[in-house]
């Protein structure tokens, strides 16, 4: 099943076809039919919003909404989190809820991946797009995701894609800066990030962008760097375990002595019991919270003076 979703994740990103294999090849045709259903689905569900068939609920309180437009890695979760932080400064605490389509919104985000923007352009699950790129123009505020391990041009490339669709809407760029370490057997001490210097780390993780979660590793020291990917909210099971155990047992003897496990923490959150059997080997859970990058007067001070506007409408 892994190896199924990695194809279809490859066929989704890849333009080029002529280095598909047999299998991405034969999927093709069976993924171009559902992405043809999905669009359509897509298309009646919303023409039903807009007539009014389905209506959409005004909530007493302002509702902002973070979104996406393609699946995994376009740091909705580390945004939400970053919004209730700045509404706390207020004295607000907010309620997180999910799938909130049938409410009406008083701001909406759009998270944009920056190391995977659009793929290949299609619907799902041909493409990684949730909805048309012209759904941008609902969107308040653009927020293009791990900028910093993105070259400058693609990032103009991909300002120059939302700017043609909604010429005024203000681009925020963002990074993940690891915070600290806790260890699986005593979540309650955070770790200095020099704890895995020079040491040797195998990092696991099931999330979007597991390139991002490494190079972050590799900013931080440690003498070397293994990783094991696994799809997007991928929940660990025994024989997984066992992988990493052997891969685990190969570090070590090439290295001489126990390599440390490096887990995100939305792995851990999923699961935290079932890493509890690569013991004897040290499990490490990184802490990490966004940050705006500035540009081009976009920047956390004109992002929170966004969120106070909305909380005084």
């Amino acid at each position: 099943m892994e190896k199924l979703k990695q194809a279809v994740k490859e066929i989704a990103y890849y333009r080029h076809q002529a280095k598909f294999s047999k299998l991405h090849l034969s999927l093709i045709p069976f993924l171009s039919l559902a992405s043809s259903l999905y669009g359509a689905l897509l298309y009646i569900r919303q023409s039903l919003y807009r007539s009014g068939f389905f209506s959409k609920n005004r909530l007493p309180v302002p509702v902002i909404s973070v979104g996406n437009l393609t699946w995994g890695g376009n740091g909705k979760t580390p945004m939400a989190e970053f919004i209730a932080k700045r509404l706390a400064d207020y004295g607000i605490s907010p309620l997180i809820l999910t799938r909130h389509w049938s409410l009406c919104r008083d701001l909406e985000i759009v998270m944009i991946n920056g190391l995977m923007p659009w793929g290949n352009c299609k619907l799902l699950p041909l493409g990684p797009l949730r909805e048309p790129l012209i759904a941008i123009k609902r969107a308040n505020i653009a927020v293009v995701h791990h900028a910093d391990l993105v070259l400058e041009q693609k990032l103009k490339d991909i300002k120059l894609v939302v700017q043609e669709i909604k010429e005024s809407l203000p681009i925020f760029y963002t990074r993940m800066t690891p915070s600290y370490f806790f260890e699986l057997r005593n979540i309650s001490k955070k770790m200095h990030l020099g704890a895995v210097l020079n040491a040797v780390v195998l990092c696991v993780s099931a999330i979007g962008s597991p390139y991002a979660f490494v190079r972050a590793m590799e900013k931080i020291g440690p003498l070397f760097v293994d990783r094991f990917d696994f799809s997007d909210h991928y929940s660990f099971q025994l024989k997984d375990i066992h992988m990493m155990r052997g891969r685990l047992r190969q570090l070590e003897d090439k290295f001489g002595y126990k390599p440390i496990v490096i887990v995100t923490e939305k792995d851990y959150d999923r699961d935290p019991e079932i890493l509890k059997h690569l013991h004897p080997f040290k499990v490490l859970v990184l802490c990490s919270e966004m940050q705006i990058i500035p540009c081009n007067g976009c920047n956390e001070d004109s992002f929170k003076s966004l969120l106070k506007e909305l909380l005084e409408v």
